[in-house]
């Protein structure tokens, strides 16, 4: 509540203005707390933790994967909430016993703070959230009874399931922002299908990647899930209007993480945007190819034990080469994901759209323009995550009417147009799957 009573305090926002609020989260991202007293009972585990990959591969072994992906579109992985949730239980000192008393809640980010906005009033996810934990049949739209038999988890600590735009509930009234009490809570969206919404991705066949802490390519498919034959992953993302929209989806688990990387931990830039003028200072990288796994790779490898290399190393190799390096690695992940993606769907894919802090990068936007063989659109308000949630928000309540209304409100900031000969793309490209394949299968 912090960040908002500061943001009245400040007089930015009047609480008489505020139509609704809007919610969007890191997916995965697993909370459990007592329903009591509102204390977690362990620290939140983001969605990038590992520690739940050994019994991740008990669970391939037992060959439970036909049955996760054919009900949930997932694979299994310690990326995704399930073993996040049974790692607590098993872990955390009387926390199975309370759970099974019906003492504990279990949320993504969501559900956490939807459930503290309305004071305790409300548990609740949408559709986006959900299809994320491992444990949600996405044809049936409900938690799958032998999935959370399987993972142990009483199915009294899951949050009711309902549609990305609708009034979950009201703020309650708390010190120093009372005015906001009565405000209706109209949305929740997961962050990457938000950003679809933002960006105006509302026909079959449209995507988007969003460049942040990771990168996330999502497609809209419409009102039929796709399979993936790829590694990708199938989910749902929105709920609208009485009706589901699934996507197709592919993550590189490090992209602007590996820039922060280069800044906080090697000292090898002072700020994000010298890796940029670094890299533009060269016009290649010098045979140097970058691997960023530095916690496994994502689709469409899903390796929980590659970890990040460089290869190509020579004495002619300086920063500038290294910095270009890092950032063609980002778009050589979105291409791996972009290729699976119009293999899968059969789509061929013209026009990307972009968002997300990186995507500020030109320099990074051409050499994914020139990689990828599409446009590469980026709008002007990057703050896609957030604009799809206000708009999903604003449609429960009569802010806006329709779809249609809010795509006309995008703006493209810049178009970004392949200009890299086939050949050496092919060439480029190829050595990056090479270099891929030394950093698989490190930690085994």
């Amino acid at each position: 509540m912090e960040p908002i009573i500061e943001v009245i305090r400040e007089g930015a926002v009047n609480p008489k203005d505020i139509k609704a609020i809007g919610v969007t989260n890191q997916r995965e991202t697993t909370i459990v707390w007592d329903k009591n007293t509102g204390k977690p009972v362990y620290n939140a585990i983001v969605w990038q933790c590992r520690r739940t990959a050994e019994y991740c591969e008990q669970l391939k072994a037992e060959g439970l994967g036909d049955y996760i992906k054919e009900t949930t579109g997932l694979l299994i992985d310690a990326y995704f909430s399930a073993t996040k949730i049974k790692w607590i239980l098993d872990n955390v000192e009387g926390a199975r016993e309370r759970a099974e008393n019906g003492d504990l809640l279990f949320g993504t980010v969501d559900t956490w703070l939807i459930w503290n906005l309305t004071g305790g009033k409300v548990h609740v996810t949408d559709y986006s959230n959900a299809c994320r934990t491992m444990l949600f049949d996405i044809d049936k739209l409900q938690w799958d009874p032998y999935l959370c038999e399987k993972f142990e988890i009483p199915m009294c600590m899951l949050p009711e399931v309902k549609p990305s735009s609708c009034i979950y509930g009201e703020c309650a009234k708390f010190p120093g922002i009372e005015d906001i009490a009565g405000i209706p809570i109209a949305s929740s969206i997961g962050d990457q299908p938000g950003a679809l919404f933002g960006q105006g991705c509302f026909e079959e066949g449209q995507a988007k990647n969003t460049y942040g802490t990771g990168c996330f390519l999502l497609m809209n498919t419409g009102n039929k899930r796709i399979n993936s034959c790829s590694n990708l992953l199938t989910g749902i993302a929105w709920g609208l209007d009485g009706k589901v929209t699934y996507d197709l989806e592919g993550s590189a688990f490090n992209a602007g993480s590996v820039i922060k990387w280069l800044r906080d931990d090697l000292e090898l830039i002072d700020e994000a945007a010298e890796c940029d003028e670094l890299a533009m200072q060269v016009e290649n990288t010098n045979g140097l190819y970058f691997v960023p796994a530095f916690t496994g790779l994502g689709a469409p490898y899903w390796d929980m034990y590659a970890r990040g290399c460089m290869i190509g190393l020579t004495r002619a190799i300086n920063k500038k080469h290294i910095c270009r390096a890092v950032l063609e690695s980002i778009t050589f992940q979105m291409t791996d994901l972009l290729e699976a993606m119009m293999k899968d769907s059969g789509i061929l894919l013209k026009d990307l759209r972009v968002d997300g802090g990186a995507s500020v990068s030109d320099i990074m936007m051409q050499i994914q323009a020139n990689m990828t063989g599409v446009n590469v659109n980026r709008p002007k308000n990057r703050e896609a995550t957030a604009l799809g949630a206000a708009y999903l928000a604003g449609l429960a309540t009569g802010v806006w009417e329709s779809t249609e209304e809010i795509e006309a409100n995008r703006q493209v900031d810049k178009i970004f147009v392949p200009s890299m000969p086939e050949e050496e793309r092919n060439q480029i490209y190829s050595n990056w799957k090479r270099a891929v394949e030394r950093s698989r299968n490190w930690e085994r």
